[in-house]
Formats: structure tokens, sequence, C-alpha cells
């Protein structure tokens, strides 16, 4: 099979998708379909990689490439990592989170200030889940030089979820018809984008909510914009 050797680099529009990001070590690569996020001109890799998914597996400091072949048998090639060289693959997936907003900002309502809420907030969130990665081999044992791998995880979706919300009379109408302070339940939904920081996921978040109960109406928050910062845990 070719052996193919190649400098790729990431540019910094595609860091630059999410905002920031945070990057971590993996130790391996998971088998599946990437594609390459640059290819410089004359690049050995430009012709196999172009506009198409290639199924990537790693064999120590060597990426098996292989290329759909829908009418004919698929055929693999052997890409050798350098110390001097960064080969940057992208892989897209569908992402499923549940995740806390600890607190969400409010802007000035009805003659109310900004408000920063703390009250507790939970949703479900589904979107698209974009993770870069940057390989290389780097000498970090005496027998020989071993594949380095930088991860950065970004994502971007919907969320739909629950959570509470304290009613007084400061952030309802005079004439609303509960009397009595308490917690209200709010419905709310929005839209999310977050960064993978390996061990849990955060981000920031912006939605609407909904009060449940007799006072809705009244609410000066009603269907009013919000914004958050969301931590979560990846559930795929």
């Amino acid at each position: 099979m070719p052996r193919y050797r190649s400098s790729l680099l990431l540019p910094a529009a595609a860091l630059a998708l999410g905002g920031c990001a945070v990057l971590g070590n993996v130790t391996q690569l998971d088998d599946g379909y990437y594609r390459v996020v640059h290819r410089p001109a004359g690049d050995t890799l430009a012709a196999l990689a172009s506009n198409q998914p290639l199924y990537v597996q790693q064999r120590a400091d060597t990426l098996l490439l292989t290329p759909d072949a829908p009418a004919g048998r698929p055929r693999t090639y052997r890409y050798a990592l350098l110390p001097t060289q960064r080969l940057w693959l992208l892989r897209r997936r569908l992402d499923l989170d549940v995740f806390t907003i600890p607190f969400k900002v409010r802007p000035p309502q009805g003659g109310v200030p900004v408000q920063l809420n703390t009250n507790f907030n939970a949703a479900l969130y589904v979107g698209r889940r974009l993770d870069f990665y940057s390989l290389r081999t780097k000498r970090t044992t005496p027998f020989g030089p071993t594949p380095h791998i930088r991860a950065t995880g970004l994502g971007y979706g919907a969320f739909i979820g629950a959570g509470s919300t304290f009613i007084t009379d400061d952030v309802t109408a005079a004439a609303r018809p509960t009397a009595a302070d308490y917690e209200g339940v709010v419905l709310h939904g929005g839209l999310a984008a977050i960064y993978d920081a390996r061990a849990f996921n955060i981000g920031l978040a912006a939605g609407l909510d909904q009060l449940l109960g007799p006072d809705a109406e009244h609410w000066v928050y009603q269907h009013k914009p919000w914004f958050g910062v969301l931590f979560g845990l990846d559930l795929n």
C-alpha cells in the first residue's frame, strides 16, 4: 500500500467556529469517519482526501486511511505521523447532553434592573458536535517517538428543560392573582454553544422562560430573553 507523509496546518478560522476552545490530550484516535481540515497545495494527501470522508484507524504512529469505494473494493493507505508535521482531522457527530444552568442573567424588564438568578435549572441538549484532532509523533520514551494527539471539542444546538424562579411583587404586576411569595416552576428553551473540557462540558446559553401557574401573564420575564453559563455531561 502507498505510504503518505504530509504537513497540514489547521487554519485559524476552524478554531474560531466555537469562539473559544479547551484543548486536551487523548491517547488513541477512535476508528471512524473523519475529514482532513486543510490541504496545502502539492500535498500528497490532497487527491485522496478531496471533498470526501475517510475511514481512519490508528495503528501506533501510523494511520490507515480508507476512502469510500461504492463501486469497487476499498483501498487503504498508510499515513505515517512525523514529529515535525501535524495532521489535522475533523469529526462531526450528533451530541446529546444533560446540563445545568447555575445562573441566568436577565436584562432589565418592567422597571426591574439587571438580575442574576441562581435558582435550579436543568435541560436536555441536542446539537452538532465538531471534534478537531491534531496528530503527530513526539519522543517521550527511550524506545522512540510515540503518537501525540491533541483534541478540541466544540458544539452548538438547542435545549429544553425546567427550573425554578422566585415570584414576588417586584417581578409581577400589582394585580396578580397570588399574594404570597413563592418558588415558581418555569419551562425554558433556547440555543447553546458548548466546548468539551474532557471531564465535563461548559458553554453559554440563551433562552426564554415560560412561567407555569396563575401569575404567568403578570410575570415581567415571561417569554423574555436571558443569558447563562451551563455545565453538563456528555451522554454519548
